[in-house]
């Protein structure tokens, strides 16, 4: 019952198929705001659920516009193919991120993050 407004960044956790494209699998990912953070509100929707990230090392390329998922694989591929074949990082799953909300035109901000292992 309480409204928490935007928060920064959306996270969607994708699972690429063999082709790079998403799988049907997709897991999207809100930052609870600070003041929610040691006693969070119990979801009443069985499908969302809270987690605690825990801290990463990510390997990550930003990008601006309105991302779409073809964006979104395509700055993959391109972070994939820089890094070469000497990185560690999970390649069973990959983090999209947007920072913006709908409504804002211009200098949006979009990233692609890699996990390191």
């Amino acid at each position: 019952g309480v409204g928490m407004g935007m928060t920064a960044p959306v996270s969607i956790t994708a699972f690429p198929a063999e082709d790079g494209s998403f799988q049907q699998k997709v897991k999207v990912s809100l930052r609870i705001p600070s003041q929610f953070q040691d006693s969070p509100p119990c979801p009443t929707d069985e499908s969302v659920k809270i987690e605690e990230r825990q801290g990463m090392t990510i390997y990550s390329t930003q990008f601006g516009g309105y991302a779409k998922e073809a964006d979104y694989v395509s700055h993959a591929a391109k972070l994939k193919a820089a890094l070469g074949s000497d990185a560690a990082y999970h390649k069973d799953s990959y983090l999209c991120n947007g920072y913006d909300p709908p409504m804002k035109p211009y200098g949006r901000r979009n990233e692609v993050w890699f996990v390191k292992e």
